[in-house]
């Protein structure tokens, strides 16, 4: 669907926003836990890895991960596709919450790696389906692999000069799109350093950012984002 250049910017924006979030928790759940929660295609190796050589305790935290991630994923998409008229700042507020318990349980000395583990992947899995496009070009939130196979396929249909197809919007290019793709894999790479950051000096308090910015797209999103996504003009209270 075509969109305003406007509407358009505010989508690029909150994609490379929500990237740098991903990448952020990406980079706690691997210093914090050992685990990535974000990053499936390497947990999907490490689980494979370790049961083939039998460790079945040590494939389960990967395993845990896997599965939380494809459960936010059903809901994130079971939100988003919903009639309701504010199922993405619920879908923001379910995330917040995620990382609220998270964070509780760090700070009052109720760790548990696995839970936490299973909380992170669930709120990642989550957050995907909340935002899945800027303007014409498809993106994913919380993992680059799709990313960068996006970019290096529109840098070459540019280099190529391959027509656009019919419909265009106005100012679209391979190197338009090249640049979305770059710009969101970028705030994911600085998210995951402003977690090193932070989880190296201030561990305990590292999960409230997140938290905190989830928390504000949960209660004003709808004024300041959702309003450019297609799927919210045609939803109903």
């Amino acid at each position: 669907m075509r969109l305003p250049w406007d509407e358009t910017r505010v989508q690029w924006t909150l994609a490379i926003f929500l990237a740098l979030i991903a990448g952020y928790l990406d980079g706690y759940g691997l210093l914090s836990l050992g685990v990535y929660v974000s990053f499936m295609s390497g947990n999907t190796t490490v689980a494979g890895l370790r049961s083939g050589q039998a460790s079945f305790h040590a494939a389960l935290p990967s395993a845990i991960a896997v599965l939380s991630f494809v459960t936010g994923s059903f809901l994130g998409n079971l939100l988003s596709q919903s009639r309701l008229r504010y199922s993405h700042r619920l879908i923001f507020g379910v995330i917040a919450g995620l990382l609220a318990t998270v964070a509780g349980l760090e700070r009052h000395g109720a760790w548990n790696a696995a839970a936490e583990i299973a909380l992170l992947s669930l709120a990642m899995g989550m957050m995907n389906p909340a935002l899945s496009q800027v303007g014409v070009e498809s993106v994913s939130l919380t993992f680059v692999t799709g990313t960068l196979n996006r970019m290096g396929g529109h840098l070459a249909a540019a280099a190529g000069r391959k027509p656009l197809p019919a419909g265009h919007p106005s100012g679209d290019s391979y190197l338009a799109r090249a640049g979305v793709d770059a710009s969101v894999w970028s705030g994911f790479l600085v998210g995951a350093g402003l977690s090193g950051m932070a989880g190296s000096h201030f561990r305990m308090w590292a999960l409230f950012p997140p938290c905190f910015v989830m928390i504000a797209l949960g209660l004003f999103g709808n004024q300041l984002i959702l309003s450019t996504m297609p799927s919210s003009r045609t939803r109903v209270d």
